[in-house]
């Protein structure tokens, strides 16, 4: 795969970073028409969005410098160099949500019900953040060479020429379908505000923690017998729990919406 798509006046377009563009346009554009269906402010959903994203994106890359953190200190400036590439997913949700949810609280939106309208969009933008990840060859998988096995030749990340699990295309599906597993879930789980954003944390722990098994890369770290994300996935599974078993008591001191639903 090649992550230099092609340049234009000097301006080269990536494929990670234009896939992470897509992701986030088309996250956007659903949580918009849901956000009119729903009651929930709009034009507070472009603020909400705008912050989520630079916050996502810089948890995202606190967390990979953290994984890097014995090299920082052998050569600090790894932290400048190719300052656009290396991020870690988790720290992305982990600053997109808590971030989010802070900023949803200072703009006067309704934190479950946004919690809840964000996370399928979230599920979304990461499918396409993963065919990111096939065209840079980060994230990739292990070595096998069973049906669907991927080779790649012009990889600055993956081994090239060696026969690989192809772990971002079932990872870009595995979110893709979550979007559409959490889209059918809220029309029954939308009577309790809380629980549908929940089930978001609850699934994609699970498929991250199983997914880490296939994975080839471990320059992402450990934690003892686990890899760093599957570590974290074990506190995002609990988090998930609690949140869905108290969504109800939580929903209590919740802001209202602004507007009636139309749905």
């Amino acid at each position: 795969m090649y992550n230099d798509l092609f340049t234009i006046g000097g301006v080269t377009v990536h494929g990670y970073g234009l896939m992470i563009a897509i992701g986030i346009i088309a996250a956007y554009t659903m949580a918009d028409y849901r956000a009119k269906l729903q009651g929930i402010n709009r034009d507070k959903l472009y603020i909400l969005t705008i912050w989520a994203a630079v916050l996502g994106i810089l948890g995202a890359k606190v967390l990979y410098l953290i994984t890097i953190a014995p090299k920082i200190a052998v050569d600090p400036s790894l932290i400048l160099k190719d300052f656009a590439s290396g991020f870690v997913v988790y720290g992305g949700i982990i600053g997109g949500l808590f971030g989010g949810i802070a900023v949803a609280r200072v703009i006067g939106m309704p934190v479950l019900r946004t919690f809840d309208l964000c996370m399928p969009s979230i599920a979304l933008a990461q499918g396409f953040g993963r065919i990111g990840c096939l065209l840079a060859g980060c994230c990739f998988g292990m070595e096998y060479s069973g049906p669907g096995a991927i080779v790649f030749s012009h990889s600055d990340f993956a081994p090239n020429g060696v026969s690989l699990f192809p772990s971002e295309p079932v990872y870009a599906i595995l979110n893709f379908v979550h979007c559409l597993i959490l889209l059918v879930a809220f029309r029954k789980l939308k009577k309790v505000p809380g629980r549908t954003g929940s089930l978001y944390l609850i699934l994609y722990s699970i498929g991250r923690f199983m997914m880490e098994f296939v994975r080839g890369d471990a320059i992402r770290g450990s934690v003892g017998v686990l890899s760093t994300s599957q570590f974290i996935a074990i506190f995002i599974l609990i988090l998930g729990a609690f949140a869905y078993a108290f969504a109800p008591k939580l929903a209590k001191f919740d802001l209202p919406l602004e507007e009636e639903p139309k749905m």
